[in-house]
């Protein structure tokens, strides 16, 4: 993720911020007791090349953020994100990440000819987490229920 800092628009940090003010970044308060959630929309991806939507993934959940995608990888970028996570693991720091999707509207055609006939959508919501803080309850075609934990 970009670093922004409480300074960038000119206020204070000591001073608290303001929640209602959109400039502020109060949020990013190291001493504030909680768990980051970035919500990122199909807008912003949309652009991206695989390895930069890779790395935005990854340096959120490297920081021990929750990432939510608006529109889910396609299965190859899911299959590299995996691959890239699986190279950064690290038994003293990153211990790899928990990964949910809700099926694509073309999940029913997922299988070889579904691709053939061009119908291999992208998953919808996707949930990104480090694996030692994200665990998975239950999953269904309409319900992904997970159990967040702080480090």
């Amino acid at each position: 993720m970009p670093e922004i800092t409480a300074n960038d628009d000119g206020n204070d940090p000591a001073s608290g911020g303001d929640p209602t003010d959109p400039g502020d970044e109060s949020g990013d308060d190291p001493s504030i007791d909680g768990i980051q959630i970035d919500m990122i929309s199909a807008e912003r991806i949309e652009g991206m090349r695989t390895m930069e939507k890779i790395r935005l993934i990854l340096d959120g959940v490297h920081d021990g953020n929750i990432v939510i995608l608006e529109q889910g990888l396609d299965p190859e970028e899911e299959s590299k994100l995996i691959e890239v996570t699986m190279s950064e693991i690290n038994p003293d720091g990153f211990t790899g990440i928990e990964i949910e999707s809700y099926p694509g509207e073309g999940s029913n055609d997922s299988g070889l000819l579904g691709r053939l006939m061009g119908r291999d959508e992208p998953n919808k919501l996707t949930v990104i987490g480090p694996a030692n803080r994200i665990e998975t309850l239950h999953k269904d075609e309409k319900l992904i229920s997970t159990l967040i934990t702080r480090t």
